[in-house]
């Protein structure tokens, strides 16, 4: 794959189809309320008229001189070395998404700052969750320095971990815990990867220390609990769904099982898991992520769109909203500008 002509060539497609978030978003919003309103006439628009914001893609760039600490799953490594806007974009509009966010997939602090740079590359990129080590003494001043930019809207604790996990014993770090809460006090969230029984534990000794700081666990649909620990893996659920300000990512719902490595496409088996998670959670705290390109080889994602679009037909359609694009605005703080 030649990436450079694929670059330039939907660059200039993101610029020349060039979507008003604001007017489309509240164009949904207006058709929805008329269509709900008493007496109203008005038909509900399709689902397929619902606009998404993608809270879950990853950019990296194994071509520059430093090169890059993580370039998508093997099947994509097997094509390219770069994964940019420009060519996010040229997969996601079609599906119907019109605003993205880049999570860290990298330790280098600097990263931070060319995630911001490519965000301003390409109209469909809304905000960054970036990388800083929440154990460290200068963490305060990172968070400063960063959080001073609008886009930077969230860190990820996936390579700096705030607990210890000792026999199935979670404890919270003193030092994490101060320093997070500096991260609620800005107003920014905490996602957490990858599901694991320790984590999720962690996430609600977090929640109950930190009650005002937002917590997000991505991919909780990929965690694949086993016959020894099903029970314990619907007590923690439950516990986080207690905790108001923990939110999830229905993401990688298609994955590769932790058992065998299979990826389960069978809707009724999937639409359980989902349904399991959307009914402790509720409408307001779950959001949608492709978690592109970690995902390309296991589904698209248009099919990944298909799937939840599929799985809220049987809802209502303000929840479908939410779920798409009205969660993500709230929960990030995101613009729509």
């Amino acid at each position: 794959m030649d990436t450079s002509l694929l670059a330039d060539r939907t660059t200039r497609a993101g610029v020349e189809h060039k979507i008003n978030r604001r007017a489309f978003l509240a164009g949904a919003a207006a058709s929805t309320a008329l269509a709900v309103a008493p007496g109203a006439v008005a038909q509900l628009p399709p689902m397929d008229e619902i606009p998404i914001i993608d809270t879950h893609i990853h950019l990296f760039d194994g071509t520059r001189p430093l090169g890059a600490d993580y370039m998508g799953s093997p099947a994509y490594q097997a094509i390219s070395q770069t994964s940019l806007p420009s060519m996010y974009s040229a997969l996601a509009r079609p599906a119907g998404i019109i605003g993205a966010m880049v999570v860290e997939s990298c330790a280098w602090i600097d990263e931070n700052l060319w995630y911001l740079e490519m965000c301003r590359t390409d109209p469909i990129m809304m905000g960054v969750t970036g990388t800083l080590d929440s154990g460290s003494p200068i963490f305060g001043s990172y968070l400063e320095r960063f959080h001073k930019d609008p886009l930077f809207r969230a860190i990820r604790a996936r390579i700096f971990p705030f607990y210890n996990e000792d026999n199935g014993r979670v404890t919270l770090k003193p030092e994490h815990v101060s320093n997070l809460k500096l991260l609620a006090q800005a107003g920014l969230v905490l996602d957490t990867a990858n599901p694991s029984m320790g984590l999720m534990r962690a996430n609600v000794l977090l929640a109950e220390a930190i009650p005002d700081l937002r917590i997000m666990m991505d991919h909780l649909p990929s965690f694949d609990p086993t016959p020894e620990n099903q029970k314990a893996y619907e007590a923690v659920v439950s516990d986080m769904a207690k905790c108001p300000n923990i939110f999830v990512k229905l993401s990688e719902v298609y994955h590769p099982r932790e058992s065998d490595g299979v990826v389960v496409m069978e809707y009724e088996t999937l639409r359980a898991r989902l349904e399991h998670l959307y009914s402790a959670f509720g409408e307001d705290r779950v959001l949608f992520g492709s978690d592109y390109p970690n995902s390309y080889g296991i589904a698209s994602i248009a099919d990944q769109v298909a799937l939840m679009k599929r799985f809220y037909s049987g809802k209502s359609r303000e929840s479908a909203e939410k779920y798409f694009w009205k969660n993500a605005l709230r929960i990030y703080g995101l613009k729509l500008t």
